[in-house]
């Protein structure tokens, strides 16, 4: 016989179950994923994720420990950030999150998300180019640009955008071509004799007509000396390497960067509709 506490206890776990099949049911109708996103609830949006363990996740514990642990009064720029994993766990640290994407899919994924982890007082979505900052006086002291630079036509200007636009730091990563060469000399290179251009180490990327793993939107594969060199021409200097792939930047406000940066300043204002003749 059956007495009324095991009936309310067997009521409380069917009502727990009707809870948790009704999300996945969202899940399910938001897919498919790209993140897989660990719900506050135990769910998970994509826990056989097809790269391989729990994606973001391991990338994550690769580079948590080189992000301050209390960002409070920091306000984060996260480009690209599909279904807000990163996002999340900046806003988890204290920050103040934007995330900005251009795929409607990912941003309906991430706005739900948003709701599910209970931090809508700390994130903020929207839908817009990376380029569109070119029209903003928007700063951010952590910018994340994580898995983004390949996929643009236009990739070292969303960089000079982003550099401008960063505070204190930018985790970077992009799509490398194999190799950590670096050659110890790139300072000019004789019109008459273009050979050093082909040393393995001199700053490259191959552009990628066609595709690349399938995809049309790869664009770019650069050296890592041309990842570097990059950062570097935009106004930044790398602090460490927290893995493969992965630049952790700060600006360089030195003398020598700022006459660098000079050169192609009047571009940058073109895009900005300022002063051609402004530093």
């Amino acid at each position: 016989m059956h007495t009324p506490a095991d009936r309310a206890a067997t009521a409380a776990t069917a009502t727990a179950k009707d809870r948790q099949d009704a999300r996945q049911r969202e899940i399910d109708a938001l897919a498919p994923w790209f993140h897989n996103l660990h719900l506050p609830s135990g769910e998970q949006t994509l826990p056989h994720h097809f790269l391989g363990g729990d994606f973001p996740n391991f990338k994550w514990q690769q580079i948590r420990r080189f992000v301050p642990a209390d960002l409070h009064g920091w306000r984060v720029l996260d480009v690209g950030c599909n279904a807000g994993f990163y996002s999340f766990e900046l806003a988890r640290r204290g920050a103040s999150v934007v995330g900005i994407d251009v795929d409607a899919h990912y941003l309906a994924q991430a706005r739900w998300a948003l709701g599910e982890m209970g931090l809508q007082h700390r994130v903020e979505f929207r839908q817009m180019e990376v380029y569109e900052l070119a029209r903003s006086d928007e700063r951010f002291d952590l910018v994340w640009f994580m898995g983004v630079f390949y996929h643009l036509r236009y990739p070292l200007l969303a960089l000079d955008l982003l550099a401008a636009r960063t505070r204190r730091l930018m985790m970077f990563q992009t799509l490398t071509m194999p190799g950590d060469s670096v050659c110890p000399d790139t300072a000019d290179c004789p019109i008459e004799d273009r050979t050093p251009l082909l040393a393995s180490g001199w700053p490259r990327m191959a552009f990628i007509e066609h595709r690349l793993a399938g995809d049309p939107t790869n664009w770019w594969a650069a050296n890592h000396a041309a990842v570097e060199a990059m950062l570097r021409s935009s106004g930044l200097r790398v602090l460490e390497r927290p893995g493969h792939e992965l630049y952790l930047c700060a600006p360089d406000d030195s003398e020598a960067n700022a006459r660098h940066r000079a050169l192609y300043a009047s571009q940058l204002a073109c895009l900005q509709g300022g002063d051609r003749d402004r530093p």
